[in-house]
């Protein structure tokens, strides 16, 4: 585990080429297919890269740390893959409307984006890491005009009862606004009212949950309406939202701008 960090050893901006993508997509296969259990098909298995066709269309926040890597490997320890509503061609959907309905939440004016594939290598989870990713977000919003942002947010597992307390607190006390929010698709929906009618315990319910998840609420994040599960990731997901200007004081303190982060080449 990397507890100390020299000065200059970590770098947090944007891909500016194909290899620095690639390694993401790396690091990505190893987080989500070979820890998490996700299923992949026999041509990602073989590439060992977890890809898409967003992933030309995205921008890709990485954390790299140049003391791991290599003249031909970039030693990327953390990624988000964002993508900006200007970036999407004609009709293109975002990712996150494969589960959830975003009809209302696209209404608003301006620019957007989807919040993806974020993850840290295992050697590299701790708070130093997370806060460089969390800065270069923060800058990404300042430099792109960033109204809104969005995207799921999983659980482990594909039992929803597993997560019940959470879920069920979730749907309590952080839906999004009305005419804002999202609502998992007719036939992928799951309520997450498990519990009977009991009120979720708040303690119990954020044991339950992700880190990334608890750092969603702490900025001051809302959920979508109901929870879809994902067999091939092997997780039960639901759509977080916030409109940039209700981030929480305490987020944009410790996140605000900085540098201006350099642009995709």
């Amino acid at each position: 585990m990397v507890s100390r960090m020299p000065p200059q050893r970590f770098e947090v901006r944007l891909a500016r080429h194909k290899a620095e993508v690639q390694a993401a997509q790396r690091l990505r296969y190893q987080v989500f297919y070979e820890e998490m259990g996700a299923r992949p098909a026999p041509e990602t298995a073989a590439m060992a890269r977890d890809c898409d066709l967003f992933d030309s269309l995205c921008d890709h926040l990485l954390v790299i740390d140049h003391c791991a890597r290599s003249d031909r490997t970039p030693g990327v320890v953390g990624t988000y893959r964002l993508t900006r509503r200007s970036r999407l061609p004609g009709n293109q959907e975002f990712y996150t409307e494969s589960e959830f309905d975003l009809c209302n939440l696209k209404q608003i004016p301006g620019e957007i984006v989807e919040l993806g594939r974020s993850c840290v290598h295992p050697e590299y989870r701790n708070r130093a890491i997370l806060d460089m990713l969390w800065r270069g977000l923060g800058n990404y919003i300042a430099n792109y005009d960033i109204r809104l942002m969005f995207g799921c947010a999983s659980f482990p597992g594909t039992d929803p009862d597993a997560v019940a307390e959470a879920l069920a607190f979730l749907d309590a006390h952080c839906l999004a606004p009305e005419t804002l929010r999202p609502r998992a698709r007719h036939g992928q929906y799951i309520s997450m009212r498990r519990l009977g009618g009991v009120l979720p315990d708040r303690r119990r319910a954020l044991r339950q949950m992700p880190p990334l998840i608890r750092g969603y609420l702490s900025a001051g994040c809302h959920v979508g309406d109901g929870a879809v599960i994902d067999t091939q990731f092997n997780t039960t997901d639901i759509c977080v939202m916030i409109e940039t200007e209700n981030l929480s004081d305490s987020y944009a303190r410790r996140y605000q701008p900085g540098a201006v982060m350099a642009n995709a080449a």
